[in-house]
């Protein structure tokens, strides 16, 4: 019998009853394909390879992650949380050693999912890594996680979560922002004052054939992971790299996606983003899937596919040769860089716009965190949206120091709830949230 080299669990949720809309490219064949395929393949016919079914995240899951106004039952469906939950389930059987590596081949997506939630945005309701990141330190401890983005667009939400977490390294590879949805993941995106330079993006020109994604994995994200030596690494698997995706300009293959996660070596990866229905997913689940479990994916092309169609210009080339080389040099002087950010600051503000392109909101944040040499640093934020909607939110973190603590409850007590719509405070370090 074929036997896996890695045994292998996998999570798979079409989440048939949720949907954008009938047509929309984020609908349940998006896994249905998959489904047909692995099935026909015999992948469970593989000995090593598991299935797992997926089980229902709680409240108190999304609530470690996500300040969802007015309330978490508005923003997350049932669905949502079965996704969510199919994370964890693939977090669980790995942490308990009941298997080597898990894919949670989930939907709907996640990473452009933020810390406060007033709505769908980049079809995105809740963070499914984030939730499964969260709920690791939970039940299993401290944890040193690598994230790496390998979804066409920049992870915005999934950045703006462990945009504070030194211990968690968060890497983005996608279409340049100038050119993609949401529009940002540039190289001076670099961190919160107390985690600066463990947030890093790579954004890649339109028309990145095979070569310059595995250049990049080669000569940036696999060096920066030797220097931080992760408990975990994650990957944060969107498709939607490939050269026959509806929604974006980029030329990567099944063959190409298998070779990433074989040099990559993921612990857990999470599916996110792929639009290909028929013509990438199933062929890059497939290749996922091989090389997850250490067996042969030579023989992993789509119908349609030739050289030419994930070939790169000589342009494209050199402008990703020199943007792995300042990235990473920006990684290697990340302390250095640290202390001329915050250097005579006691704390740094920072002002945004979110887009809510699934609803047509606009949010304004204004964010304050605390420079903090002792844990990752107290931050609040007032957020607004031109619905008229005003919340303040108070962030303790998970290491928080006495300082940091004890000055987020006194901001919280001190907060007048008739400024507000509502008031929150999240303390991960009790695990709790506190709302007036």
């Amino acid at each position: 019998m074929y036997k896996a080299k890695n045994t292998l669990g996998l999570v798979i949720f079409p989440a048939f009853d949720w949907a954008i809309d009938p047509t929309h490219p984020e609908r349940e064949e998006r896994l249905l394909y998959t489904q047909d395929q692995i099935i026909e393949e015999g992948i469970f016919d593989i000995e090593g390879i598991y299935e797992y079914r997926p089980r229902l995240a709680n409240k108190k899951d999304i609530e470690r992650v996500h300040i969802c106004y007015p309330d978490v039952e508005t923003h997350v469906k049932q669905s949502h949380l079965i996704a969510a939950g199919g994370a964890m389930v693939a977090a669980d059987v790995v942490l308990k050693g009941e298997v080597d590596k898990a894919f949670a081949i989930v939907r709907p997506p996640g990473h452009h999912a933020f810390r406060i939630v007033h709505g769908a945005r980049g079809f995105c309701n809740i963070n499914m890594e984030a939730i499964m990141v969260e709920y690791i330190r939970k039940q299993y401890g401290h944890k040193k996680i690598a994230i790496i983005d390998t979804d066409c667009h920049h992870g915005d939400g999934s950045q703006d979560i462990f945009w504070h977490d030194k211990d968690t390294l968060y890497i983005s590879i996608h279409q340049d922002g100038r050119t993609l949805f949401p529009g940002t993941g540039f190289l001076n995106e670099f961190g919160g004052p107390n985690a600066f330079g463990y947030n890093l993006n790579l954004p890649l020109p339109p028309d990145t054939g095979e070569e310059g994604f595995l250049y990049a994995l080669k000569h940036l994200i696999l060096p920066v992971l030797n220097d931080f030596e992760p408990d975990l690494i994650i990957n944060s698997a969107g498709q939607d790299n490939h050269y026959t995706d509806p929604i974006t300009s980029m030329r990567f293959s099944a063959q190409g996606y298998a070779i990433l996660n074989d040099y990559l070596n993921p612990d857990i990866a999470v599916l996110e983003g792929g639009y290909s229905i028929e013509g990438a997913l199933p062929y890059v689940n497939l290749g996922i899937i091989l090389a997850m479990a250490g067996l042969d994916y030579s023989n992993i092309y789509e119908p349609d596919y030739t050289p030419e169609k994930v070939s790169q210009t000589s342009k494209v080339s050199e402008y990703i040769t020199k943007l792995c080389a300042e990235t990473y040099e920006a990684w290697k002087k990340r302390d250095y860089l640290r202390k001329e950010y915050i250097k005579d600051k006691n704390e740094i503000t920072r002002q945004r716009n979110i887009f809510y392109d699934t609803e047509g909101l606009l949010e304004t944040q204004q964010e304050t965190t605390l420079v903090c040499e002792a844990c990752n640093g107290l931050s609040w934020i007032e957020s607004r949206t031109d619905r008229g909607n005003k919340i303040k939110v108070i962030f303790i973190p998970r290491n928080s120091c006495n300082r940091c603590k004890k000055k987020g409850y006194t901001m919280y007590e001190n907060s007048s709830d008739r400024n507000y719509n509502a008031i929150y405070l999240q303390d991960k370090s009790e695990d709790e949230l506190l709302k007036k």
